[in-house]
């Protein structure tokens, strides 16, 4: 890789051995991946650890050099979310035992370490970073430091930004630094589509089911839509936004997924003359129609012990959801269970969303409406939390093929969700 006179002098030592060890640990990242320069982010960062496992030993004490050699991040940063709440999501005397005490162990330390670095504030702790409650908002063409697959894949496609997909401390010496190793979507070429899949359906897919599908067939690649706008319009609208973080979400989850394009809709695609453009040469097609999207549905394993087991807690919401989505949901939830004469869920649902869109909605009738369901509202990571031995053995429903993914949740379509969970009518 070729350094600026500054950059090499910084892996020299001039700024002290641990800003020279970020910086190597940068340039060394970059030469793996056949980066030619560093180039400067031009936006706040947003890092994907943001949970206090008392195994991550090493990334505590790379944290304490970095405070004890009083670097500040030259760009500040949000999180994904916390792993825990107590409050909100029910957790017995054992699970508090293993989230307290060995799971997240050093989570208040891990957080004061944060905030010193660089941290936004002490809530700025969500996946959908990019919300306008949250405010971390990149405009077209900016170069970020990232991590977080759900927040890239976003970042990417919907905002027109440029990224790759970091991993976790990668994403924060970026933003110490101010610059990242310039390859993969950060280029041009690398932009353009590997992939033309056609939706061919008779109305709006799943969000997250046809991301799913979009996932698993060109995995890593970069894919461009054609028929999506059919049902979603030219205009990226809230819901649509937030039907494209679900869609973008499972695509990066079940595949690797970090940029598409849909046709007529995302920025790159409108702004392009031709949709030729925007996709490689011979680039193959992907037909994706109501058949491949049951076959994709009907093949996700269930991973309950007792595969007949009722469900014992309901996640919604995985990425965070939108105040639009919680708005959506409350009043669905309210329409079934009036529908069936009943006032009370009869499955423990916990619907997740930042900080600040929660904040927004409780200012709402809203909000009375669907705790007074017996729902709860969290801002936690509904992955971190079933990510023990004991979360893991309970027959737990989501509407994410994220959480399905990494953990044993059993995914459901949202209107089987809504019927689950308001249980039968009288």
């Amino acid at each position: 890789m070729k350094l600026t006179k500054e950059e090499q002098e910084i892996i020299d030592g001039k700024q002290g051995p641990v800003m020279a060890k970020i910086m190597k640990t940068l340039v060394w990242y970059g030469d793996l991946f056949g980066a030619k320069r560093l180039v400067p982010i031009t936006h706040e960062g947003h890092l994907v650890t943001s949970m206090g496992i008392g195994l991550m030993k090493p990334v505590f004490r790379t944290m304490d050099e970095i405070i004890n050699a009083n670097i500040v991040s030259k760009w500040k940063f949000t999180a994904d979310p916390r792993p825990i709440d107590y409050k909100n999501v029910k957790c017995n005397l054992l699970d508090k035992l293993i989230f307290s005490k060995i799971m997240y162990s050093e989570q208040k330390r891990y957080e004061k370490q944060l905030l010193k670095v660089g941290l936004i504030d002490k809530n700025a702790f969500s996946c959908v970073c990019y919300s306008p409650q949250m405010g971390n908002i990149p405009k077209f063409g900016d170069i970020l430091s990232w991590a977080e697959s759900s927040a890239v894949v976003y970042a990417n496609s919907v905002i027109g930004a440029r990224c790759n997909r970091n991993s976790s401390m990668i994403d924060l010496f970026g933003c110490i630094v101010g610059k990242v190793p310039e390859f993969g979507l950060l280029l041009d070429e690398n932009r353009k589509a590997d992939w033309v899949i056609e939706v061919k359906t008779k109305e709006l897919p799943e969000a997250q089911i046809l991301g799913s599908a979009i996932g698993l067939k060109v995995q890593d690649k970069v894919p461009y839509i054609k028929g999506l706008d059919k049902f979603l319009g030219t205009e990226l609208t809230e819901d649509v936004k937030a039907y494209l973080k679900d869609m973008g979400a499972a695509s990066a989850s079940n595949g690797a997924v970090g940029l598409f394009h849909v046709e007529n809709l995302t920025p790159e695609a409108k702004k392009a003359k031709t949709a030729s453009e925007m996709i490689k040469t011979k680039a193959p097609k992907f037909v994706i129609d109501d058949k491949v999207l049951e076959e994709t549905y009907k093949n996700y394993p269930v991973l309950w012990k007792n595969k007949e087991a009722k469900a014992k807690l309901c996640f919604i919401g995985c990425p965070h959801l939108s105040l639009e989505q919680l708005h959506t949901w409350t009043n669905n939830i309210c329409e079934a269970l009036n529908k069936k004469n009943k006032k009370k869920l009869c499955v423990r649902t916990v619907l997740t969303s930042s900080p600040a869109v929660l904040e927004e909605f409780k200012k709402t009738d809203d909000y009375n409406k669907l705790i007074a369901t017996g729902a709860k509202l969290t801002s936690i990571c509904p992955l971190m939390y079933m990510n023990n031995p004991i979360a893991s053995k309970k027959p737990v429903l989501t509407c994410s093929n994220k959480l399905r993914t990494y953990s044993t949740a059993q995914y459901k379509k949202d209107a089987e969700i809504i019927d689950i969970i308001t249980g039968k009518g009288e």
